[in-house]
């Protein structure tokens, strides 16, 4: 083994023994999976249980259109609503605004009967404009209602039109003919999404934080009497994304645990191929964002100025999350794939793609390309930034300052 090698090898040891014997690992290893899946599972369990229980009232001249309506409302499927019927008279209409004024309605539904070949219409007043809720029931309501009306008038008994109207099953089948849920799957490619972006962020920045306390407790000075600059960062980079590595790898087998002793009533599992990506773009990723991070470390002296700096960081991760509706909504569409492309996206949005619809492996192959060049590109920038700026103390360099460290390095 070479000296350079020993030498980052030696940083990498420190830097990972350092950090995994911390509390600090052991309570994130175990908190933010659980955050996580509390979180999911939560919202999941708050969402098969969420039904709507707005008080409305239906005004109607004609009694049995206004009885369906209450009746699809009151016992829908997901809406638990109260429901008043009413005539259409200038004391009610005046008593419901009170009513919604005094905040004891949550709104009211005027219906006005067909006339000539003008069909029925229907006036919605609710108490709030941004009850959302609300309003997609009573639309879904009435087209319910509407629906069997109209097959009724066409000779349908109340059994046909309810086997009209079930909802048709679909089952999604896999390779080698394994049902699957596309719900399922969307999870999953989300949790792996905002995984990597909070792990790939966090230890990025961990990298930053460390090279601003070793500064200001002149550790670097006693360092670079035996050890290079480049060694050091590069000692640094490894040292960390181990870290992270095992952390994701705890995870992962702890989930993989979960899978196996959960049977088939777990139904949220990651397969090896999105493992094995997860993994491969995951140290793709934390290497390019952690070499940016060593320079923004470098550049300043304390966590106050690098807070200053974490746009450079925290942009592309943002941009990442604005694209996320559209490869949703075509993972292989011209823009989904130039995305998925760019260096700085790629990590999160190319594994993103993976998880949705297996890309053609052309498109992976040059993804992880791409990032391995631009990694090279900003490592090559970076280091000499680092050799430089790491011994830099008190005062926060301009642009010029910096362009003038990269001549001299």
């Amino acid at each position: 083994m070479s000296s350079s090698l020993h030498n980052i090898m030696l940083i990498a040891r420190r830097e990972y023994t350092e950090r995994i014997r911390t509390k600090g690992f052991i309570i994130a290893t175990i908190l933010i999976p659980t955050l996580m899946g509390g979180g999911i599972f939560g919202m999941a369990a708050i969402a098969s249980h969420n039904t709507t229980q707005s008080h409305i009232a239906i005004v109607a001249t004609e009694p049995q259109p206004a009885a369906d309506l209450k009746q699809e409302l009151e016992n829908g499927k997901d809406t638990r609503m109260t429901v008043d019927i009413l005539a259409p008279t200038p004391q009610a209409m005046s008593t419901l605004d009170q009513q919604i004024a005094d905040k004891k309605l949550d709104g009211y539904l005027v219906i006005h009967p067909a006339s000539g070949s003008q069909p029925a219409t229907y006036d919605l007043t609710p108490r709030s404009s941004a009850d959302i809720s609300t309003t997609s029931a009573i639309k879904d309501g009435l087209h319910s209602v509407l629906s069997r009306e109209f097959l009724a008038q066409h000779g349908l008994s109340a059994a046909e039109i309810d086997d009209f109207t079930k909802p048709a099953t679909v089952n999604i089948v896999g390779k080698g003919g394994r049902k699957s849920d596309s719900t399922t799957s969307f999870v999953v490619a989300y949790i792996l999404f905002f995984l990597m972006y909070m792990v790939v962020l966090l230890y990025g920045m961990n990298v930053a934080r460390s090279i601003i306390e070793e500064k200001t407790s002149r550790v670097f000075e006693v360092l670079l009497a035996t050890i290079k600059p480049h060694e050091l960062l590069a000692g640094k980079i490894l040292g960390v994304g181990a870290v992270g590595l095992t952390q994701v790898g705890i995870w992962m087998a702890a989930a993989g645990l979960f899978a196996a002793r959960a049977g088939s009533m777990s139904s949220v599992t990651i397969s090896p191929t999105q493992a094995i990506f997860f993994i491969i773009y995951f140290a793709l990723g934390y290497t390019l964002y952690s070499s940016v991070a060593a320079s923004l470390g470098a550049m300043t002296n304390s966590e106050q100025e690098l807070q200053q700096l974490n746009m450079f960081l925290m942009m592309p991760l943002f941009f990442c999350m604005l694209m996320i509706p559209v490869l949703i909504g075509n993972p292989n569409s011209t823009l989904s794939r130039i995305v998925s492309q760019i260096p700085f996206c790629a990590p999160l949005l190319m594994n993103f793609r993976i998880s949705l619809s297996m890309p053609q492996p052309w498109e992976i192959a040059l993804s992880m390309a791409l990032i391995v060049v631009t990694i090279l590109a900003v490592l090559w920038v970076s280091s000499r930034i680092y050799r430089v700026g790491i011994l830099m103390y008190g005062k926060k360099p301009n642009l010029p300052e910096i362009l003038r460290w990269l001549k001299y390095s």
